[in-house]
């Protein structure tokens, strides 16, 4: 029950446990350890100004939390594995389209179903994270799980239940304020003018 506009319906989901998210798993690991570079589906291009602030803070919290130090680049990259690998959960779900499926529309899409997953997980005791990461080598994920190359990977939930004791599980990011991201507006800047 996902908001669908004009109840289009565009996604599509992949759930991978056992050994279809095992081979997935390793396949995304594989790319990453010969370096292939990323990419997605989706083109993503790198973030800039107070958007990519928000990600090093994000990162610096995440990383003291771990015990991973700036430079300790090996730690970084076990710890980049991890997240190719779900975070080890034991189901994923792949969030998808069709390609001919139209592209903002089953983009915007794609993030309602993907928080409305996220947020009906809780109920029952389980935890999820939302991946960009997880779909970044698309042709092996699409090799290994049987997925038709018509469908665009768009994102990663990792499902499990969720390790109170684990540190990076105790991170809250932190948000902007609504006053600093929201203009409230009740005069028009400019009388509209009257039909003639």
């Amino acid at each position: 029950w996902s908001p669908s506009g004009v109840n289009a319906q565009s996604w599509e989901f992949v759930v991978l446990t056992g050994d279809a998210l095992e081979a997935v798993k390793r396949a995304n690991v594989e790319q990453f350890d010969k370096r292939v570079e990323a990419h997605p589906d989706l083109d993503r291009p790198d973030l800039t100004g107070p958007y990519r602030q928000r990600q090093v803070a994000l990162g610096i919290e995440l990383f003291r939390l771990v015990g991973i130090g700036r430079e300790d680049r090996d730690k970084r990259r076990e710890w980049t594995k991890k997240g190719l690998r779900f975070f080890d959960a034991p189901a994923a779900i792949l969030v998808c389209a069709d390609k001919e499926a139209p592209l903002l529309t089953s983009i915007f899409e794609a993030g309602l179903v993907t928080q409305t997953i996220a947020l009906a997980a809780l109920p029952f005791g389980l935890g999820t994270c939302i991946q960009r990461a997880a779909v970044n080598y698309p042709d092996a994920i699409k090799r290994v799980a049987g997925i038709p190359d018509s469908k665009r990977l768009y994102i990663g939930i990792a499902i499990g239940y969720p390790d109170p004791g684990y540190p990076p599980n105790s991170l809250r990011s932190t948000r902007e304020t609504v006053e600093a991201l929201t203009a409230w507006q009740s005069a028009l800047p400019h009388p509209i003018p009257a039909p003639p």
